[in-house]
């Protein structure tokens, strides 16, 4: 698990306006590798550190610059994607008992959602926090999978899109109708929910209401590619680019989905998140390692 060299990074540039993205000088930096399946990044806004997902390794983990790497949930029941509420206490999304949990600031853990309708979810795998404190989070079946899971049969007859009420413990059922339902992100204003799918290799959208229930749902882009990896985990920066992996590393598109090109990855790539404190760190977690690329425009802070 110890730092590798920085190499050259290598840009599939479809569109010239990638060049604004990132400086096509910059390096790929391996921060740390030596995992069995790294995912679920997320920077904390004020302490400054990275915490992310081994999936297979059963591990979540937390490193910074100075002090280096830590395991700090070593039976994180196959945990997967995370973020933080507006209170800055930890989401995460867990395969091996198909629930969502909240670190609370005594480091004790409160199951916030684990069945609809009286069935239990099938894996909930990716999580975001509206500015509200509405949580929505993505339920497809790969935690009930050999390759990245514990096989087990479902209880629900869908893979769905939720949206979790903090206050009153309300899920609601928002899509139904994916394949693969996986990262997701919503736009600058809110107004937009982006949702991968991942057997479909492609970007959804939807409207946002108000209240969180979605409509005027439609194809936004496919991920195109012949290399490996595919639509999985997604951010948004602060000048409304979409960053999402795909074949080949971690693709980017303007707000109207033009795809600029593709930031290229020595490994398959399944989640990023925006991170160091200025948040122009771009740190991406690529099956058996967590690299870093510098990039012109800082993401988002989760709080």
């Amino acid at each position: 698990m110890s730092r590798e060299k920085t190499q050259p990074v290598h840009l599939d540039v479809r569109d010239p306006r990638l060049i604004g993205v990132l400086d096509p000088a910059a390096h790929m930096e391996m921060i740390l590798t030596g995992f069995k399946f790294t995912e679920g990044p997320i920077w904390h806004p004020r302490a400054h550190h990275l915490r992310f997902s081994d999936v297979l390794g059963n591990s979540t983990f937390e490193w910074s610059e100075g002090r280096g790497l830590r395991d700090i949930r070593p039976n994180s029941h196959l945990a997967n994607g995370s973020t933080y509420d507006r209170q800055g206490r930890m989401l995460t999304c867990h395969h091996a008992t198909s629930r969502i949990t909240r670190m609370e600031p005594d480091g004790g853990v409160t199951v916030v959602a684990s069945h609809y309708n009286g069935k239990q979810l099938n894996s909930p795998n990716d999580i975001i926090v509206r500015s509200d404190g509405k949580i929505f989070f993505t339920d497809p079946l790969f935690g009930r999978e050999p390759s990245s899971g514990i096989p087990r049969p479902a209880e629900l007859t869908h893979t769905g899109v939720y949206c979790l009420d903090p206050v009153t413990s309300e899920l609601t059922l928002l899509a139904d109708d994916f394949s693969g339902p996986n990262g997701l992100c919503f736009s600058l204003d809110e107004w937009q929910l982006f949702v991968n799918d991942t057997h479909r290799d492609h970007i959804r959208v939807f409207d946002v209401e108000p209240d969180g229930t979605l409509k005027i749902s439609r194809v936004w882009a496919t991920l195109a590619g012949d290399a490996e990896g595919g639509p999985d985990g997604m951010k948004i920066d602060s000048t409304g680019k979409l960053f999402a992996t795909g074949p080949g590393g971690i693709h980017v598109f303007m707000p109207d989905a033009t795809c600029l090109g593709v930031i290229e990855t020595p490994e398959p790539a399944a989640n990023l998140a925006f991170g160091d404190p200025d948040l122009c760190g771009l740190y991406i977690t690529a099956t058996t390692s967590v690299y870093r690329v510098r990039v012109r425009h800082a993401g988002l802070p989760l709080f």
